[in-house]
């Protein structure tokens, strides 16, 4: 089918609000990942910034990590949901003009809580950090969202409920009760090891029931959008919802091994993480299965190369994830950037991934104009996909390569010394992304401020979806 077989569902859509989103989500997108290359350079040049506290490791790190989840991924997926949920329901959203008042107050709020993290403000508990009035009001913004869309999906005229819908509205409803956790039970009801048991729980169910669901909810819809191409298979998507329902809720503790926590619930963690590559690998047959037919329009097509790059990534950092979850593997990989490798490869290589892949298929849409150059485009597609692949392998490397050292009885001094390498391969990795990304919002901004050109080759070729 051709975009104007759906043309009527533009009118559905307010695209004043989805561009209000996108805006302050390529914001966090400019400035998060950002703080990941500057905290990266402090491995080998410890006191670059100077020795004020508000610019030390452990104030920025929180920075980044929640920028980027709160941030730079969570803006952008909550402003396609404005264009998507109307698109797959038939109807406006329900309380439209709500959605001004919370793009607002959810960037506010996000300012004040990473300056907050940035003058010592914090609740240690590693991505919640963030004050407990801040958390109150995420969970208040979220809890709105939830309703919101839930009243729209109940309204829809469509009679389908489409795969994206169920991961939309789990990844909501999921983070309200986790947020729950954060805010009303872990600081004043759950202490010492119980406390870091339930932590893991928390931390996790950020990653594979509020990031992971959304970013399942861009890629199942953006996909087969681009490409034009039905999706493969309907049951298949049915597997991997069930399954991760099923499976993630019990895989937190697995960073615990060898703790004091129970062994009995250190094991359901290993058997579940383990049990998670079956909705990786379904969803993944899924997402290559929808692109049979239409390999030969790839390399022009520069959604589909974000959504399947972001796949691929997904691929590697999820079994990385499982596999690293072992009794055996989690000796020689735990406390070491193994796991900053499988963190990296799957929080932005596959979820800030597949949010620029929304953000590029739904820009051109929403202002009516052609992206303003698709080379300028293919490079950051280019210095983002090197970069993470970079980076990931090298952190890989250096985190079995300390690993294997310390547990041969390396002083740890000398294991710096001879990782340090690594880490300044890291920071270039991580500042070719970078570039990556600004060279993106520079066109995506150009798109809207410049008249589309005429002749110019290469400048006006419009992104292929």
């Amino acid at each position: 089918m051709k975009d104007e077989d759906f043309k009527h569902l533009d009118d559905l859509v307010d695209t004043r609000l989805v561009r209000l989103w996108l805006y302050w989500g390529m914001f966090w997108l400019l400035i998060t990942p950002s703080l990941g290359v500057t905290i990266s350079t402090m491995f080998n040049y410890p006191g670059f910034l100077g020795d004020a506290l508000q610019t030390g490791f452990g104030r920025l790190r929180p920075m980044h990590v929640n920028g980027v989840i709160f941030g730079a991924f969570s803006t952008l997926f909550i402003g396609l949901c404005y264009y998507v949920v109307p698109r797959l329901c038939g109807v406006r959203v329900v309380g439209e003009r709500l959605g001004y008042h919370l793009a607002w107050g959810w960037n506010i709020i996000l300012s004040v809580g990473l300056l907050s993290l940035m003058f010592g403000w914090n609740q240690g508990f590693e991505a919640g950090e963030f004050p407990w009035f801040i958390d109150v009001l995420l969970l208040a913004s979220i809890a709105t969202l939830c309703t919101q869309f839930i009243l729209t999906v109940a309204k829809r005229t469509e009679p389908q409920l489409y795969v994206s819908l169920w991961y939309l509205l789990a990844a909501f409803i999921w983070t309200v009760f986790n947020f729950v956790l954060l805010v009303a039970l872990l600081p004043y009801f759950i202490w010492g090891i119980n406390s870091a048991a339930f932590h893991g729980l928390f931390i996790h169910y950020i990653v594979g029931l509020w990031i992971t669901p959304a970013g399942y909810v861009l890629i199942y819809y953006f996909l087969p959008a681009s490409v034009k191409n039905p999706l493969y298979s309907h049951k298949l998507s049915l597997v991997g919802f069930w399954s991760l329902a099923l499976f993630y809720p019990f895989v937190g503790i697995h960073h615990y091994l060898y703790s004091p926590i129970a062994n009995w619930a250190e094991t359901i963690a290993i058997i579940t993480s383990m049990l998670l590559i079956i909705p990786v690998w379904v969803v993944i047959q899924n997402f290559f299965g929808t692109m049979i037919g239409r390999w030969r329009e790839f390399s022009a097509n520069l959604p589909a190369k974000f959504l399947i790059l972001g796949a691929v990534m997904y691929f590697f950092g999820c079994f990385q994830g499982s596999v690293e979850a072992l009794r055996t593997l989690q000796v020689p990989t735990h406390f070491t950037d193994f796991v900053i490798s499988h963190s990296h490869l799957t929080v932005f290589g596959t979820f800030v991934v597949w949010a620029m892949a929304g953000l590029i298929y739904v820009w051109p849409r929403i202002n009516n104009r052609p992206l303003w150059s698709f080379k300028m485009a293919n490079w950051s597609f280019w210095l983002i996909a090197i970069g993470i692949s970079l980076m990931g392998i090298v952190l890989s490397a250096q985190g079995l390569q300390h690993g294997y050292m310390l547990m041969a009885g390396t002083e740890w001094l000398d294991g710096l010394v001879a990782i340090s390498p690594y880490w300044l391969v890291r920071t270039i990795s991580g500042l070719t992304m970078d570039i990556g990304m600004t060279l993106l919002v520079i066109n995506l901004m150009l798109t809207v401020l410049t008249k589309p050109a005429t002749a110019s080759a290469g400048a006006t070729r419009p992104v292929t979806a």
